[in-house]
């Protein structure tokens, strides 16, 4: 009789080989179906990508074959006369993206060097977490308070300074003279600053982060300074994330819209000084986009839009290639 029921189980059960090929198979399948799944995930943001790029294109058309190149190059915004030039808002989104990148890369790396190498340990977690509760504020309050607290400081007791001791500078002067009002370029950029060195710290400091103690103790071993053991091990350890908080910083500086509205003065004027009101593309947008009257009109305001778009994609692609760049030399170091 258990000869029967032992010759019926080697019959219907599976064998171990077999058990391993079900196994094997299944893996293969869930294997297969997540590397799709990934797949067509990064081909919707690709998609996603060439639709808005697409719509963009199409949206400005109008505008597109109305001014040609010269759109870019002209200073002219007259909505009653219908003549449109991005020169101002693309000069005023270029000017304090590069303000608060000079103020933030400096800040946000001494921030960044302060938690991870010198700060006590009792006092890197609550400075850690107020630097990232201040990037989870609002822009429009950023923009409020650098309205009706930070400009008029600025405009009493700053501009006036600057214009006294900067702008009889006999290059740099132009860029420092100016009505003392407050608000302008400089006060845009400022509060562009303020808003991106909690991104970049953040980063920095995860980045540093991960630099395995053994490197940093080596150094010290032989006798490096703090300063030496962060330039000389730490950074070239996390070039490449280093660089990423600084676009993403930079990324923010560019879009930002409600802060830098509040602040810039709003004003399609060209100046050469800082202190003057200016315009960017994005606060060209949400103050005009909703007000714009006809198909040249508003296909000027997305003519903006793209070209936010490609300024972006140029920033992002030249860092791209000069992390390409500075990984090539070092391999070169290296052989050599």
């Amino acid at each position: 009789m258990t000869n029967g029921i032992d010759a019926v189980m080697d019959e219907s059960w599976p064998r171990p080989n077999e058990l391993a090929e079900v196994r094997l198979r299944r893996h293969y399948v869930a294997d297969l179906l997540f590397k799709n799944l990934c797949r067509l995930f990064a081909v919707l943001v690709l998609l996603l990508l060439a639709g808005i790029l697409v719509s963009l294109f199409l949206g400005s058309l109008p505008a597109i074959r109305k001014f040609g190149f010269g759109f870019l190059v002209s200073a002219k915004w007259n909505p009653v006369t219908k003549e449109f030039g991005a020169l101002v808002p693309i000069f005023g989104t270029l000017v304090t993206s590069a303000i608060a990148l000079v103020i933030a890369v400096p800040v946000s790396f001494g921030i960044a060097l302060f938690l991870t190498e010198l700060s006590p340990a009792w006092l890197r977690r609550p400075l850690g977490t107020a630097i990232e509760l201040l990037a989870g504020i609002p822009s429009i309050i950023y923009g409020m308070w650098g309205l009706f607290v930070f400009a008029p400081i600025f405009g009493d007791y700053v501009e006036p300074w600057v214009n006294v001791h900067l702008g009889t500078l006999p290059v740099l002067g132009p860029l420092f003279r100016g009505v003392p009002m407050g608000i302008g370029m400089a006060t845009a950029g400022l509060i562009l600053a303020i808003m991106v060195i909690p991104f970049i710290s953040s980063v920095m400091r995860d980045v540093f982060e991960v630099v395995p103690a053994l490197l940093k103790e080596s150094a010290y071993g032989l006798g490096a300074t703090t300063w030496e053991v962060v330039w000389h091990v730490v950074l070239p350890y996390t070039r490449v994330g280093v660089v990423g908080g600084i676009m993403l910083g930079l990324g923010r500086a560019l879009g930002e819209t409600m802060a830098v509205t509040f602040v810039i003065g709003n004003a399609h004027d060209l100046s050469m000084s800082l202190l003057m009101p200016g315009n960017s593309i994005a606060s060209a947008l949400a103050n005009e986009f909703t007000e714009a009257i006809g198909e040249v009109y508003t296909a000027s305001l997305i003519e903006l839009g793209l070209i936010l778009f490609f300024i972006t994609f140029v920033v992002l692609a030249l860092a791209k290639l000069m992390l390409i760049r500075l990984s090539r030399l070092e391999g070169k170091k290296a052989q050599a």
